[in-house]
């Protein structure tokens, strides 16, 4: 018989009490890979390079978001982890595009990641992800324009770091899959892996686990 230590069985407690709060959505630990190679390494996902962070660079928390701008549930989320964000202050902030609704959700976030290399990966995201209306090639060109986006130097620097932004959403694909996603959107917070949008009082909460995970983890 396997005997659950203390905090194996506070997290057990605690991934029943948000899937009664979540209505069935259930949290878990995730295991990184050990290799710094593996595309689901502790650095892999919570600090890939290609990906520009949010929030508080030198946060203490990290949280990670896969998501499509197509998704009405990711657009919903967005105002709450933006407040959460800022209320909190010690949060990171790393946006994975994870293009599920066809190829004009795949063209938004191929021009999104483009635009980081005149920096304004902020601005693309912020328009594509707050669009009221229905994504369409030309559509995501003007919103773009409207963020200030040089959208002809975007397309440029896309067909020139093509391979890099297409092994970027592989590697998003990637790990999505792995951690059991079925959709968009599907959260890492620190350690805990998170299925689904999730109410705020319950997010505040998990970001408050995982900051206690973390400072257990130290000592």
């Amino acid at each position: 018989m396997r005997v659950q230590s203390a905090a194996s069985r506070r997290l057990a407690l605690l991934a029943a009490l948000y899937a009664v709060a979540l209505g069935c959505t259930v949290f878990s630990v995730v295991a990184f890979g050990e290799q710094s190679d593996d595309v689901l390494s502790r650095d892999s996902v919570l600090r890939d390079p290609e990906i520009p962070s949010m929030g508080n660079p030198k946060g203490d928390v990290t949280i990670v978001e896969y998501f499509d701008y197509q998704c009405p549930y990711c657009k919903k989320t967005v105002p709450e982890l933006a407040q959460l964000a800022k209320e909190d202050g010690k949060i990171r902030l790393v946006l994975k595009d994870w293009p599920v609704f066809g190829d004009v959700s795949v063209a938004a976030a191929k021009l999104a990641l483009a635009s980081k290399y005149q920096n304004k990966y902020p601005e693309a995201h912020a328009i594509l992800i707050g669009a009221t209306t229905k994504l369409t090639e030309t559509s995501i060109h003007d919103l773009l324009a409207q963020a200030g986006v040089d959208v002809a130097m975007a397309t440029a620097d896309l067909e020139t770091h093509k391979k890099s932004i297409e092994d970027l959403l592989a590697r998003n694909r990637a790990q999505a899959e792995a951690f059991g996603f079925e959709g968009t959107p599907g959260f890492i917070v620190g350690t805990f892996r998170i299925p689904g949008a999730l109410e705020m009082n319950v997010f505040k909460q998990i970001v408050a686990d995982a900051r206690s995970a973390a400072k257990k983890h130290r000592t």
